[in-house]
């Protein structure tokens, strides 16, 4: 089961993501809390504006440190 049986909160970038963790882990997802904070997949590795974009996303629901 890996990261998703320990995990509380779960963060997909697209819709596309979240409906392949259903397929793959359907019932291991109840309970579980996920969020899709709708950003494209077009950033490369570690690409700046992705981070930024990251983690004002995500501060909505988690603190995030600086």
């Amino acid at each position: 089961m890996g990261h998703i049986g320990w995990a509380d909160l779960i963060f997909v970038m697209e819709r596309k993501h979240l409906r392949r963790l259903k397929e793959k882990f359907g019932l291991q997802l109840q309970n579980k809390t996920i969020h899709c904070i709708d950003i494209s997949d077009d950033y490369g590795y570690m690409d700046e504006e992705l981070i930024e974009i990251l983690k004002a996303r995500v501060s909505e629901f988690i603190d995030v440190p600086d």
